[in-house]
């Protein structure tokens, strides 16, 4: 028999909660599951994808994650991945770093043979790409009694999939005993097409919405068959998740009286508010949470709550309109109407904002230093003058269309800094000074960046608040999926496994 521990989305270098406690707490879970693997002498640890939170990992988190991986080259056991949306870049991926350093191996088309077991690997591909991509494996060793496909996307018969699995199947120049699969943050099993196709789920709750516990897959292959089991990780960080569904006339007090009945030392705590109650200031719960022990505290009041006096009405000129027709007296660029919509973007917690202003000018900079040179004059009424109010308004294409991102290049292109911090200072100068929201979501860390060339697979943040799927807090839509947006990159007409491997 052949075991091997199935894991992903780790996201290392997630600073959740702008909590440096949280961004350790993401590089410990992958080390509890290397611990695990070293213990119960597995044959090999498979990653599916999303090792990093970032394509722009932090040297504290590069030398962490180094650390574990000799760990398991000391122990003799081989650690196989793939690339996923998070952490993919334009040119060598991290994992090729680690390859050369002899403590991992990225998968592909060609195979890698555990004991009897063919593993091959497929990294992200965008949407855009995939119906390009020819499933073009190469042969299945004679040795091999079984043969399983590692990748990382979103696919069917799952939730928010759009990656076509039964095409992926039949197409395939390799019959597939197994699929193992990253991106969704849920752990899930199903078969197509007599395979089995699992997702093992994220090894930290990236978002609130999270509430599982976390773990990974256990996979054995034995004479024909193919045996999937879960295994729980019991050292993560305790969320406590407060549930209060307020009566008419109940208020703050209900709620810190239910946040009472737990206990909050270190844990983060989450507390949602339904009802009908009296509207409540967020900050209070969470500085009593604080006071209590708590690492971090949330609010997240969902209900629609009227107006306190009725009989007072007010009524304001459209602010997004004033918006609109002042970017177009600008003349902004492409690249600072841009970040424009990252800095207005509700979604996106206050906390959060330097940062990923910080990562979407790099991101501008590297692919084009004269990114946020003026633009060309146009007319007001030109129809590519846009502002993300008019995103708002354009329905799904148009949201699409704001999502997508530029790929990044490496930082030695001469990026100048004080040009970054110029212009980060002057995107962010609304939002510094303020105190974080009290929102429970964050920015989806599990939101796809997805990278402009398939064999660099991608989060930096996009808008999965990991659904749970990779990287910051997922919309109540897709609670459980890592829908990035995704980046598409000029591509041959026809594209071959080789070129996203």
């Amino acid at each position: 028999m052949t075991r091997v521990i199935h894991t992903g989305d780790t996201h290392i270098g997630y600073q959740q909660y702008n909590a440096p406690e949280r961004r350790q707490d993401f590089l410990e879970a992958f080390r509890s599951v290397v611990d695990d693997a070293v213990a119960d002498d597995v044959d090999a640890v498979i990653h599916a994808g999303d090792l990093f939170h970032d394509r722009r990992p932090g040297l504290i988190d590069l030398q962490g994650t180094v650390e574990i991986l000799r760990t398991l080259a000391d122990a003799d056991i081989p650690f196989l991945a793939v690339v996923g949306n998070h952490e993919s870049k334009r040119d060598a991926q991290w994992l090729d770093l680690f390859a050369d350093l002899g403590l991992a191996t990225r998968l592909g088309a060609e195979p890698e043979l555990i004991d009897d077991v063919a593993v091959y690997g497929l990294d992200f591909v965008p949407r855009s790409r995939r119906d390009d991509l020819e499933y073009d494996f190469a042969p299945t060793p004679d040795e091999a009694e079984h043969a399983t496909l590692v990748s990382h996307g979103l696919f069917e018969p799952f939730a928010h999939a759009d990656w076509d699995t039964e095409r992926l199947l039949s197409e395939s120049t390799v019959d597939f005993d197994a699929v193992l699969l990253g991106d969704n943050h849920k752990p899930d099993t199903a078969e197509v097409l007599d395979t089995w196709v699992t997702y093992c789920g994220s090894t930290e709750r990236a978002s609130a919405s999270e509430r599982e516990n976390r773990g990974y897959n256990l996979v054995d292959f034995e004479d024909n068959t193919v045996g999937i089991s879960r295994r729980g990780l019991t050292d993560t960080r305790e969320f406590v998740f407060v549930d209060v569904d307020l009566e008419p006339g109940e208020g703050v007090d209900r709620i810190q009286e239910r946040v009472r009945e737990y206990d909050l030392e270190d844990a983060v705590v989450v507390v949602t508010v339904e009802g009908e109650g009296k509207p409540i200031t967020p900050a209070t719960v969470e500085g009593a949470a604080i006071d209590r022990g708590a690492l971090v505290a949330r609010v997240n009041d969902r209900r629609d709550l009227p107006d306190e006096d009725e009989e007072v009405s007010v009524s304001f000129a459209d602010p997004d309109a004033a918006v609109r027709e002042r970017v177009r007296e600008l003349g902004l660029s492409d690249a600072a109407r841009n970040i424009d919509e990252t800095v207005r973007d509700d979604d996106l917690v206050d906390a959060n904002v330097r940062e990923t202003v910080e990562r979407r000018v790099r991101d501008l900079l590297e692919d084009d230093t004269s990114a946020f040179d003026p633009a060309p004059e146009r007319s007001p009424d030109d129809a590519d003058v846009t502002t993300v109010a008019d995103q708002l308004e354009g329905g799904a294409e148009a949201e699409e269309s704001a999502a997508t991102e530029i790929d990044t290049v490496d930082e030695s292109d001469g990026l100048e800094e004080s040009a970054v911090e110029a212009v980060i200072d002057a995107a962010t100068a609304d939002t510094d000074g303020g105190e974080p929201t009290s929102d429970a979501t964050e920015a989806n860390p599990d939101e796809h960046e997805p990278p402009s060339n398939a064999s660099e697979t991608n989060t930096d943040e996009s808008s999965v608040e990991n659904p749970e799927t990779d990287t910051d807090e997922p919309s109540t839509e897709n609670p459980e999926s890592d829908a990035d947006s995704e980046a598409d990159s000029p591509a041959d007409a026809d594209a071959s496994l080789g070129d996203f491997a």
